[in-house]
């Protein structure tokens, strides 16, 4: 059997063990609280004020502009305060990759994950941050499948997990390894969720560790069903709850003990639920939903990163499209949490987003939005690192949540010409695709709300509706916190070591890269 046709027979394989599991641990919602922020944000982090060495932005804060990517000035890339050090030109990045002790996990995305000279999931050594070499691949099903966002590391279980996804949801594939020597992860689940013939009955696109690593879970996009399962023996993975909270959800994050799940919505927003059953492993354990909030400035939510200043509990939680930026939310009140701040950079607010349409068609669908970010540590944290698609990464002083300014930035150079070669590029595979259209929310509210000008939202790239041309890459998987150093994976150029200017950013001596799962 060839491994695309053991892929579609996994997936019909599972269908019925779902079907016989799902209802029975869907608990009834009894939502304690249900609301909708409404409003749209238009503050901006400030700019950041480049050193002697920069390459700025031309225009707009996070803005690449029509006539920098026509005359090729986007291949050349943007920085600030920030060098890259290294550089693994790979064959493209994946969605979400990983990282641990000296050791890179490059996402796969299917179909492109079949080909290039290490196909699967790409292990990468890192111990000379300026030289990282290609040092294997893992190649299960799960990871040939496309890994999309689930791929995660649990730094003090020294695992690594991640289920295929194929076609944005994947079913039934996970595989789980351990990484005590990281440049050769060695697979845990050789049975369960690993063979195509023992499937496990869940669905993924996105995927999370709890706080204690004993639990791994995954969320599927349409519908959104969740399930928990227990890995305290990682070898024999099993499903000990199932539920859908909503209809779309996304990615994660846990209080300290596990006991809260903080789970994203793709409809733009966030439920919390109590996993306390879950985590203290009772039998037939029930979930029940603490509160559901939505809001309307962006959607697409992606993750949360729950953080602590002071005593006062607070997530960044980053909207995928829509324009919302990242939220800073006061869960002090865990049944109504609240807007405390947004970060936004100058190209996502209303009265931009005639230049942004102008400037990102004949990209692809995304264009200048927050996926994945990263503090650098959970108690009160001094900076967060946030991937920002076309806008490249982003490093923001988060001390003062409430002043948030921008620091540093770097937006790799553009692969314009490297088109053939990104085989497992997200962003080289969804270009054909040219218009963003994942941007078509906020400006639709923009026109209504008269900031959005027609005629500013022409530019040589207007028509440029399919076939997108790389002219920017796609920044989407959390930077990894290395002393001054970020590793970072971008869509087209695969991996870069950065390096902030000493000037900018001093580590925390607890520094810790925290993305909430």
């Amino acid at each position: 059997m060839s491994t695309s046709t053991a892929l579609r027979a996994a997936v019909v394989a599972i269908t019925g063990a779902l079907l016989s599991t799902v209802l029975a641990g869907t608990a009834p919602h009894g939502v304690a609280d249900s609301q909708v922020l409404p409003g749209i944000s238009r503050s901006t982090a400030a700019r950041a004020t480049c050193g002697p060495d920069a390459a700025p932005e031309t225009g707009l804060q996070g803005d690449v502009p029509a006539e920098d990517r026509e005359n090729g000035r986007s291949t050349g890339g943007y920085h600030c305060n920030i060098s890259r050090i290294g550089q693994f030109d790979g064959h493209g990045g994946g969605v979400v990759s990983g990282a641990f002790d000296s050791c890179v996990y490059i996402g796969s995305f299917f179909p492109g994950s079949f080909s290039g000279p290490a196909v699967g999931v790409q292990v990468l050594d890192v111990s000379d941050s300026a030289l990282p070499v290609l040092a294997g691949a893992l190649t299960e099903p799960a990871m040939l499948a496309g890994t999309w966002e689930t791929l995660k590391v649990h730094s003090d279980r020294k695992l690594l997990a991640a289920a295929g996804a194929p076609f944005l949801t994947g079913a039934g594939l996970l595989s789980i390894y351990d990484l005590t020597d990281c440049r050769h992860p060695r697979l845990l689940n050789t049975g369960a969720g690993s063979e195509v013939t023992q499937p496990l009955p869940i669905t993924a696109h996105e995927a999370g560790f709890s706080p204690d690593g004993n639990t791994l879970w995954t969320s599927g996009t349409a519908p959104g069903l969740v399930s928990a399962v227990d890995i305290t023996d990682p070898a024999r993975p099993h499903v000990i709850w199932q539920g859908l909270p909503g209809l779309s959800m996304h990615g994660m994050g846990f209080n300290d003990d596990g006991t809260r799940l903080y789970l994203t919505n793709n409809m733009g927003g966030m439920t919390v639920l109590d996993t306390t059953a879950v985590q203290n492993r009772t039998p037939e354990p029930v979930v029940p939903v603490v509160s559901e909030t939505t809001w309307t400035d962006g959607w697409a939510t992606q993750h949360a990163i729950p953080v602590r200043y002071g005593d006062a509990p607070y997530l960044f939680v980053p909207d995928e499209a829509g324009s919302g930026g990242v939220k800073l939310i006061d869960i002090s009140d865990e049944r109504r949490p609240r807007i405390a701040n947004s970060i936004k950079l100058e190209i996502n607010l209303p009265e931009n987003l005639d230049s942004a349409l102008a400037s990102s068609m004949g990209g692809s669908i995304f264009a200048y939005d927050p996926h994945y970010c990263s503090a650098d540590r959970a108690q009160d944290p001094t900076a967060l690192a946030c991937a920002w698609f076309g806008s490249g990464i982003r490093v923001f002083d988060v001390r003062d949540p409430f002043q948030v300014k921008e620091i540093a930035y770097y937006n790799p150079p553009a692969r314009k010409n490297d088109n053939a070669d990104l085989t497992n590029s997200a962003h080289k595979l969804a270009s054909v695709i040219g218009a963003p259209i994942l941007s078509a929310g906020s400006i639709l509210q923009a026109l209504n709300s008269g900031d959005f000008d027609p005629g500013q939202a022409l530019s040589s790239r207007s028509g440029q509706l399919v076939n997108g041309d790389l002219s920017t890459d796609w920044c989407s998987s959390p930077p990894h916190w290395h002393g001054r150093q970020l590793w970072v994976s971008c869509s087209d150029n695969t991996y870069s070591t950065l390096e902030l200017d000493a000037a900018v950013y001093t580590p925390p001596a607890n520094q810790r890269t925290t993305i909430g799962s």
